[in-house]
């Protein structure tokens, strides 16, 4: 099915199922400690031994040797796999480093070896009896000192719209600050976790990750072995964020190690590996300048930034929502990569927005009190309807106006002092902040199976992941109003390779995705159930497990057969993308106190109000709403913090050493 029109009426319409507060529909398996997470697969793979990563004690460098007598001689110990001996292994396409050391090394904790025993136990003792001989090489680590640097080591991209420096020049109002962002470590519930396990040639992965699809290929390639011989399974992620879109160490190692152990194998990464094994979100220097008349309409703007990744890696695109957010007909927007010898940057969490928006929703409320503006006012009169470096295209939908002005009445922000430090409770120094939230939105091809038997239970397949957000639930939402059949006669299975391939888990894209993609294979399966009972599937009505037209009427049951009925189709997006921007929108309202002795900061109260499109599930879209304000905390918190102290800081985060010594006095 192709969508390359804007949509009209369709059977998701009636509302029946699709947009009700459904609990989880595996909050049981998960409750009760049954839902099967990749490590404990038991199940489906006995006899399994573990393997233990051990991570480079350098940063950069290479490894000179690697003393293995006495792990070899450890009880238990069944195979030790290093560069040596792990056999020719590629890089996949999303990787930045190679995942297995050997004999350079980057960056710290890179794998150097896994240790394969019949314990747990025995592993992670056996590999503290490796002795690695490094030799140590220069390495460069600091973001601030990269960022006059010139040369080979830096890499600059700008998009220019107008004549930003002349237009900022003559402004009569201008804003010219830098923020800095700290690098971020991903720490999700359930670390990287792999069970391998080989039947011949090929092989079948149960792991952690959140595209199955990407990964399935790129193990492939790494490995180089055929693609058809691997399998993904990943039924359930215990948290994503971004550092499972990609094959990581626990995946090749546990695969190398279970062939060359001749058993399956099992690998989680210890979580002091967590933060430098995987990728992370790169700390960053932003410098922003607003330009505006008197009034407060913003003339010029520009958002540069600097981050650094590994060479072949990617900068951390923390402009990318200054393109859109507010108008301004002179814009410049950049980024600039240094070339780092730290862990490999990449997704979590809103990729670029989250450090992004913390600066640039701070420098707009400095401009709004350098104009004497209400910040709510000053972001309402530069909003655009329009992309403000292509006025012809529009936006499909854009209602931040409608969320500040909603947040604003629901928080009470009438009654805010706009001088700072001006509203005190005991010891406490009040203040409130507000922020606006962006996320561009992102649309991907994706597929289902779809299955309805003889008892008239609808069955979907597809390798779409739930990492924690409610995929089970909503896709069996679609299917069961689609099909006019209750929730509790579908059945969805999920994160299989074996399965249609679907949009996958990440940037924002996966429910949206992966539920048209179901919506397309159960339109294939209404028209060919239609057809099988001779019915118009135009007119055709499906509900209560009936199918309905041209005053007869019969049971999904009864058609479907003995044989049942399987059909497979996939949603692909037309260059409506191209047509309109496509983008969400919300607000965030934000009471704190600080502590006027000690400088603690507790966030009191916090409002979202957020305009996410039709809400497929209201009770999960509220979790993911909470999710975003507490990942995302600073923008609107560092606002209100100035507001309630006076004291503006711009190096995130907001820590105690950076307000005590610039509290206003107690006295007044």
């Amino acid at each position: 099915m192709k969508f390359d029109t804007p949509a009209t009426t369709n059977p998701i319409d009636q509302l029946k199922v699709i947009g009700q507060p459904l609990d989880r529909i595996d909050g049981k398996l998960k409750t009760t400690g049954t839902a099967p997470y990749a490590y404990e697969r038991h199940d489906a793979v006995p006899n399994a031994v573990y393997g233990y990563i051990v991570g480079s004690a350098i940063a950069k460098g290479r490894i000179t040797s690697i003393d293995q007598s006495r792990a070899k001689a450890a009880p238990g110990v069944i195979a030790i796999v290093t560069a040596e001996n792990a056999g020719k292994l590629g890089k996949g396409n999303f990787n930045t480093a190679r995942l297995l050391a050997g004999p350079m090394v980057e960056p710290y904790h890179q794998a150097v070896a896994l240790v394969v025993a019949e314990t747990f136990e025995q592993a992670r003792a056996a590999a503290q009896l490796l002795r690695v001989e490094y030799a140590r090489a220069d390495g460069a680590f600091d973001l601030a000192g990269a960022k006059s640097a010139t040369g080979p080591r830096t890499t600059d991209r700008n998009s220019a719209v107008g004549d930003f420096a002349g237009a900022f020049a003559k402004a009569d109002v201008q804003l010219d600050e830098t923020y800095t962002t700290p690098d971020h470590s991903h720490a999700m519930m359930e670390p990287m976790a792999t069970t391998a396990a080989w039947r011949g040639d090929r092989l079948t992965v149960w792991t952690s990750n959140q595209m199955i699809d990407w990964s399935r290929s790129d193990l492939a390639t790494t490995l180089g072995i055929p693609r058809d011989n691997v399998r993904l399974v990943s039924p359930f992620v215990g948290g994503g964020f971004g550092a499972k879109l990609f094959v990581r160490a626990d995946i090749v190692l546990a695969a190398v190690g279970a062939r060359m152990a001749q058993r399956p194998v099992k690998v989680a990464l210890q979580r002091p590996l967590m933060a430098n094994n995987t990728t992370h979100r790169p700390a960053t220097i932003q410098r922003i300048r607003i330009g505006t008349t008197r009034q407060g309409r913003i003339t010029a703007i520009g958002h540069e930034s600097w981050s650094g990744n590994l060479v072949g890696g990617k900068p951390e695109n923390a402009v990318q929502q200054t393109q859109w957010l507010y108008a301004g007909e002179h814009r410049l927007t950049g980024t600039r990569l240094a070339q780092l010898d730290l862990p490999e940057g990449n997704a979590m969490r809103a990729p670029g927005e989250a450090p992004g928006l913390m600066a640039l929703e701070i420098a707009v409320d400095e401009m709004a009190e350098k104009l004497g503006l209400d910040p709510v006012d000053f972001r309402v009169l530069n909003d655009t309807q329009v992309d403000p470096a292509n006025p012809n295209r529009r936006f499909s939908e854009r209602r931040l106006v409608e969320c500040l002005r909603t947040g604003a009445q629901h928080f009470g922000w009438e009654q805010r002092n706009a001088k700072p430090a001006q509203r005190r409770e005991g010891r406490w120094w009040i203040g409130t902040g507000l922020a606006a939230a962006y996320r561009g939105n992102q649309v991907m091809k994706s597929g289902a199976r779809v299955r309805l038997d003889a008892r008239g239970v609808v069955t979907v397949e597809t390798d779409m992941t739930d990492i924690g957000t409610g995929s089970y639930t909503i896709i069996a939402q679609t299917a069961a109003e689609m099909m006019g059949v209750p929730v509790d006669r579908v059945v969805v299975r999920l994160g299989d390779s074996s399965f249609s391939v679907s949009a996958g888990s990440g940037g924002q894209w996966g429910a949206n995705s992966s539920t048209v993609g179901v919506y397309a294979a159960c339109m294939k399966l209404r028209e060919t159930v239609a057809q099988r009972a001779g019915l118009d599937a135009a007119a055709a009505t499906f509900a209560d497990g009936m199918v309905r037209a041209g005053g007869r009427s019969l049971s999904l049951a009864s058609v479907a057969g003995e044989s049942g009925i399987v059909v497979e189709d996939a949603i692909e997006f037309g260059d409506l993308g191209k047509q309109f921007q496509q983008s969400t929108f919300g607000a965030h309202f934000v009471e704190v106190a600080v502590d006027a002795f000690t400088a603690e900061v507790r966030v009191r109260r916090m409002l979202a109000v957020c305009a996410a499109g039709r809400i497929l599930n209201p009770k999960s879209a509220r979790s993911q709403v909470i999710g975003g304000m507490t990942m995302g905390v600073g923008a609107a918190v560092a606002n209100a913090v100035y507001n309630a102290t006076g004291v503006r800081v711009r190096d995130y985060p907001v820590t105690l050493d950076k307000l005590l010594g610039r509290m206003p006095s107690m006295a007044i």
